[in-house]
């Protein structure tokens, strides 16, 4: 019989530890003086009881080993439940969101998504625009222990293939969890200190260089003003790119690098794609740019740059509307964005290693084309590809395409026109930000989209988050009866 208590025993101590998170924004809203601090503490009250009610109530079923179905219901009802309390501050506070704005709001914050339904950023109280923050930055180290100790588990999307290198989880998914996340918060704070340190330099007041180092790390892209970035041109979007390129790198590789091994960061061929990637698209654009506008080149190259990272990493955030860069940039922007960074890292999309073993692939079976008596193996970093992984791989590409074109249908159907439909999509599972158009452009938000778009991009920012299959694997029957 399926035992749900130990996967709801973990739930609750999240949403608990998540209740006692909200504790900050209090903090600041109490030191702004602008009476919106109970609005916080409130929640925090509502959050706490209830996740650490739920946790006592099922302690007695904890152990170390969790099956398979355990496993993927916890993965999944952690992103799914976290959202609902997350939400509480901008429903009770000042947004005075409706539970659809506001879960939505949370959603897209937890997954590092980046896209919002706010708007008079700069007139809400601190303590909301720290709490988007700071949703986004518990959401980018929680991916990421996802990313190095669930997904390689659960074989999902051909994460499989790094399980050696994120730890042998097998049969002892709690304690490993909880050594990986020790290993990786030191990494992940220090950078965010760094992040604010440096945007500091530049010019920022330390609010926003706070919020604005939090939603970098977590490549999320939640901003404090309407215009996003634009508000700080200049120095910053430098140290915002670079930022957002250490943030899109595997955390593994930082991991060995504080443990004295500093060969895997330099021979990791992801980490050379996404370099190379990111030099060929900023060319490309600068190139462009500079035959619009010819007399503007260090403009150029810093916009370029910045947006460049910002879509590729899937961070989201905009410091001009691209929407004005001409046809050619617009579908660039729209494909970068289904790219994605280094797996194991923040970022999101469909991630540099599998267009690698895509890649692999096809060339193994040019070459039996060519040679039908000879063997060919794909490899990856020099390691032989299970035909396993490789399936996997498969299955995640074709899943992302069908769902994209589905989600994309369903929006349609809802009444939103044919680029907000297909670029919402594209946004919402590669968890992205914004998308095109004049409403969910870099321009625009999403609160002009119905209710029926919000439920649907909501649950779409959910599955891209865990990789589609992750989210799946739950409607089947054959998962249940396992």
């Amino acid at each position: 019989m399926f035992d749900i208590r130990p996967v709801a025993y973990v739930i609750g101590l999240l949403v608990a530890c998540l209740g006692a998170t909200m504790l900050l924004p209090m903090l600041v809203d109490i030191a702004e003086g602008r009476g919106h601090w109970t609005v916080f503490f409130e929640s925090a009250a509502i959050t706490m009881f209830i996740g650490g009610l739920t946790a006592l109530a099922c302690r007695n079923a904890i152990k170390e080993g969790l099956s398979i179905q355990q496993t993927f219901l916890l993965t999944v009802g952690v992103w799914a439940a976290l959202p609902l309390f997350g939400a509480l501050p901008l429903m009770l506070g000042a947004t005075q969101s409706s539970f659809t704005d506001a879960y939505f709001e949370a959603m897209s914050g937890l997954t590092t998504t980046g896209s919002t339904v706010l708007s008079g950023l700069e007139t809400l109280p601190k303590g909301i625009l720290l709490w988007r923050g700071l949703l986004q930055w518990l959401g980018g180290i929680g991916i990421i222990v996802v990313a190095m100790v669930f997904l390689p588990e659960l074989r999902v999307g051909g994460m499989q293939i790094f399980r050696s290198e994120s730890f042998d989880t097998m049969g002892k998914i709690l304690p490993r969890a909880t050594q990986i996340s020790s290993s990786i918060s030191t990494i992940y704070v220090s950078l965010t200190l760094m992040c604010a340190g440096a945007y500091l330099l530049t010019g920022m007041d330390a609010f926003d260089a706070s919020v604005h180092a939090l939603t970098t790390i977590a490549t999320g892209g939640f901003s404090n003003y309407d215009a996003s970035f634009g508000t700080f041109s200049g120095p910053a979007e430098y140290v915002a790119s670079v930022f957002m390129v250490l943030a899109a790198l595997p955390f593994v590789r930082y991991v060995q690098l504080v443990a004295g091994s500093h060969k895997p960061l330099l021979r990791d061929t992801q980490i050379h794609v996404f370099l190379l990637i990111i030099a060929v698209l900023v060319a490309v654009t600068v190139a462009i740019l500079l035959w619009q506008f010819p007399q503007a080149p260090e403009k150029a190259i810093r916009e370029a740059l910045f947006n460049i990272i910002s879509i590729l990493s899937g961070t989201g955030y905009a410091s001009t509307d691209y929407m004005q860069w001409g046809g050619f940039l617009i579908m660039l922007f729209f494909f970068v964005g289904l790219i994605g960074g280094c797996a194991g890292s923040t970022s999101c999309s469909v991630k540099i290693f599998r267009y690698q073993l895509l890649f692999a692939s096809v060339k193994v079976q040019l070459k039996r084309i060519y040679s039908p008596n000879g063997v060919f193996t794909p490899r990856y970093e020099g390691r032989p590809v299970s035909d396993e992984v490789l399936s996997s791989v498969m299955s995640f590409f074709v899943f992302f395409v069908v769902s994209m074109g589905v989600l994309s249908v369903g929006l349609s159907l809802t009444g939103l026109d044919f680029i907000t439909s297909i670029s919402g999509a594209a946004t919402a599972i590669a968890n992205i930000g914004p998308g095109l158009g004049d409403e969910i452009g870099p321009a625009g938000n999403f609160a002009g989209l119905n209710d029926t778009a919000k439920w649907m991009l909501s649950f779409a920012m959910l599955t891209g988050r865990l990789e589609i299959l992750a989210v799946f694997a739950l409607f089947t029957v054959q998962f249940w009866r396992a």
